[in-house]
């Protein structure tokens, strides 16, 4: 299931409070897959969004979820594989302190948000599908934030096609001089799955990197049993 890899990658950079935001639908199946997250050694929250009304309410949703605490967003459709990954590009992002993007060179940049930044990574532009691309670096679906979030995704105001934007969130901090950009290198792969045919290309990609080294992809119970949450005997069952 999809859900995994996001998860996976979360479990990996050391998280064990994640808050998943669904649809009614599919809360139950969800819930059924994955439970409170007991058996994993975590603790999974589940909330409800009732309308697609953009990607910033999930801060709103997730506000008492949050606290005072900062906070990561990842997407469901967003795939990261790469040995190197969490511990170099994610966990320092967690340790600096400050809101950051991932950064992703793609040749058409201009299909995404893109990101523009000095040589110490400070983010000097975001611009949406522009014309003329500032840099060849995409911003993936993760998001590193501090505990204002919330309150900054409340007042936000909806966006011509009727949904508030993460980038207004992004543009915030880039008001305040408080965004930085990670760059993920060559070895990282980022695969958004968000169309038929990019999920069939991730699945090709995690089938042939599956079979050839025998080992699984986002497997969390391995994961849980690495990171030490669960015992052997909770790992076999």
């Amino acid at each position: 299931p999809m859900i995994y890899y996001p998860l996976s990658t979360l479990m990996l950079a050391g998280i064990r409070d994640v808050l998943i935001i669904t649809t009614p639908g599919d809360k139950g199946l969800f819930f059924k897959l994955l439970g409170d997250g007991s058996k994993f050694g975590i603790n999974i929250e589940f909330s409800i969004q009732e309308n697609p009304t953009g990607l910033p309410e999930a801060f709103i949703i997730g506000e008492k979820f949050i606290g005072d605490s900062d906070a990561c967003l990842i997407l469901g459709d967003n795939i990261f594989h790469s040995d190197t990954f969490v511990n170099k590009y994610l966990i320092p992002s967690f340790e600096r302190k400050i809101p950051t993007v991932f950064g992703y060179h793609v040749s058409d940049p201009e299909r995404y948000g893109v990101v523009e930044f000095d040589k110490d990574l400070n983010v000097l532009s975001i611009e949406e599908k522009p014309t003329t691309p500032k840099s060849n670096y995409a911003i993936t679906g993760l998001y590193v934030f501090d505990k204002k979030a919330p309150s900054i995704a409340k007042d936000l105001t909806p966006s011509a096609r009727g949904e508030t934007e993460i980038v207004d969130i992004l543009n915030f901090y880039l008001k305040e001089n408080n965004l930085k950009v990670e760059l993920l290198g060559r070895g990282v792969s980022w695969l958004d799955t968000g169309t038929h045919g990019s999920l069939h290309e991730a699945s090709s990609y995690i089938e042939v990197l599956e079979n050839r080294q025998g080992l699984k992809i986002a497997c969390i119970e391995e994961i849980a049993f690495q990171k030490g949450y669960i015992s052997k005997e909770q790992l076999l069952t």
